[in-house]
Formats: structure tokens, sequence, C-alpha cells
């Protein structure tokens, strides 16, 4: 498997990243805790071939989950948005594969 898509896990669909998509050409993706914004920047490109004009990270907290008296917490992940030079194509993918 490539570095790419070791850095990119998968693009987050809602309906704010749809929106953002949409309206601003702002890419959302769930990527690998340790990647940086240089690495996050060249998998897209070299991806979905296109040029990235910005990146924003989101370092998400995981929520406390209870069942009954036992306590757990989903794991923390981070995310990315990535937004692309104005007049690039569109990114299409597919959602769940």
């Amino acid at each position: 498997m490539s570095e790419e898509y070791r850095v990119i896990l998968h693009p987050i669909i809602t309906e704010k990243s749809t929106e953002l998509k949409d309206r601003d050409n702002i890419l959302c993706f769930a990527v690998d805790p340790r990647a940086n914004k240089i690495e996050i920047k060249k998998a897209v490109e070299k991806l979905f071939k296109v040029r990235v004009e910005e990146v924003r990270i989101v370092n998400v907290k995981g929520k406390k989950k209870r069942l009954g008296r036992f306590e757990g917490k989903r794991p923390d992940w981070k995310k990315a948005y990535v937004k692309l030079v104005k007049g690039e194509k569109r990114v299409e993918y597919v959602e769940g594969v």
C-alpha cells in the first residue's frame, strides 16, 4: 500500500462537509494522527491529481461512553480540511463502498 493511503484514511461525508465541498471547494478527510499539513497536502495532490491551496487540521477528542456501570472512551482522531486552488476540477469519491 502506498504512503498516500496511510496518510489519508477516508473522506468524511456529512452535511457540513458536502456543503463545504459544493460551495467553497473544501474537502474533508480523516487522516493519520501523526500526519502533518505537508504530508496531507502531498497525499491529496497525488491521489486526486489536483492542486491544494491550504490545509487546516483539527484534533478531535474521543467521547466518553458508558454502558451501565462500565465506562470507556472512543479513540482520539485527526480531521483535515483541504482547500483546493480556485478553478480546480471537482473531486468525486464514492460513499460506503
